[in-house]
């Protein structure tokens, strides 16, 4: 049963996990501050209304899935470099979250917890990283409220693994070989391969267009939770594009292929407009339909993103779940600082 009021065993588990990634940070940073090193402190506080439980909750999505929940974290970026050239880049970021719902009080979020070599003919890496399948290899969800299609049921966020990756003239080839399990980690027979190839550079020609093959034995995840033991197949092929224009940027995604047997698609589009001076404020609208195994619904959301400072931003969503028959308002105070 819960523990109301107090810690409990796995809620100690879980401080004393982030407080050891803590100290490896810093004790990592300490003697390597003449080196590139960013380190940032991350709070956030998160509250929604839901037409289906109608109530208050304290996540943004749902209780088992890793999305925006109160918490508390760090994210370091620790580059080294030799006399002649870079090695590699560090990344850990972690968060402790409130559960409001639940056995356990506190639950240990984990995003990137990977080395990548930089090998000349690629950069390595190994660890908890993104799949190379679709928008979400190139797309941080991490602080947003917007799901990506992998928060929707398709793909993985983070997994833990090797890949690797090439950055072109012409664009990007990515590939991964990944345990198919998402944020835990577990060896059940389950893996994941994937290849995405994406032509055009964001940064240089405001636009990007990607293709995406996987395949394998996946386990069914959310969160931090394993809701079947049993590895299923999975095969998907995907298709993304990104493209901005002065201030409107647009993303969408179309996915179809199989699960346990069963057909799956996917058909995303994520629109923003970006206001004021430097896109501090951005208003964004995100229509999904979904299939699996025959069955199609859909989600619609739309929020608005203003960066108060540039440590404090302020997010809201407002949202409708068609398959849940839940109509959503979330806000989220989020609290991002470099030290």
């Amino acid at each position: 049963m819960r523990e109301n009021g107090s810690f409990g065993m796995n809620e100690m588990v879980t401080i004393k996990r982030l407080a050891s990634l803590l100290t490896l940070g810093l004790l990592v940073c300490a003697p390597l501050a003449a080196q590139s090193t960013l380190f940032y402190l991350e709070l956030q506080g998160v509250a929604a209304y839901s037409s289906a439980a109608d109530g208050f909750q304290l996540y943004s999505r749902t209780a088992d899935e890793a999305m925006q929940k109160p918490s508390v974290g760090f994210d370091l970026v620790q580059r080294f470099s030799g006399k002649s050239r870079d090695i590699g880049v560090l990344a850990v970021q972690a968060r402790v979250a409130y559960n409001q719902e639940g056995d356990h009080d506190f639950e240990f979020q984990l995003y990137n917890a990977y080395f990548r070599y930089k090998a000349g003919f690629a950069d390595l890496w190994a660890g908890h990283d993104r799949p190379a399948l679709g928008l979400d290899y190139a797309l941080d969800s991490h602080a947003l409220l917007l799901a990506g299609p992998a928060m929707l049921g398709y793909g993985f966020d983070r997994d833990w693994g090797v890949g690797l990756q090439k950055d072109l003239s012409w664009g990007n080839v990515a590939a991964s070989l990944t345990t198919g399990s998402g944020m835990p980690l577990y060896f059940k027979g389950n893996w994941l391969a994937a290849l995405r190839v994406s032509g055009g550079v964001l940064a240089r020609d405001n636009f990007s267009v990607g293709a995406s093959l996987a395949t394998g034995d996946v386990l069914d995840t959310m969160g931090v939770h394993l809701l079947d033991p049993e590895p299923r197949a999975f095969t998907a092929v995907a298709a993304d594009a990104t493209y901005l224009w002065r201030n409107l940027e647009n993303r969408v995604e179309l996915l179809g292929g199989s699960r346990n047997g069963q057909g799956i698609a996917l058909l995303f589009w994520r629109a923003g407009l970006n206001l004021l001076d430097e896109g501090r404020l951005k208003l964004e609208v995100q229509p999904a339909v979904k299939e699996m195994g025959g069955d199609w619904t859909y989600e619609v959301g739309g929020g608005a993103t203003y960066q108060l400072t540039a440590d404090l931003t302020l997010r809201s969503l407002v949202q409708y779940d068609r398959e849940r028959r839940d109509g959503r308002f979330v806000l989220q105070i989020y609290y991002y600082k470099g030290l």
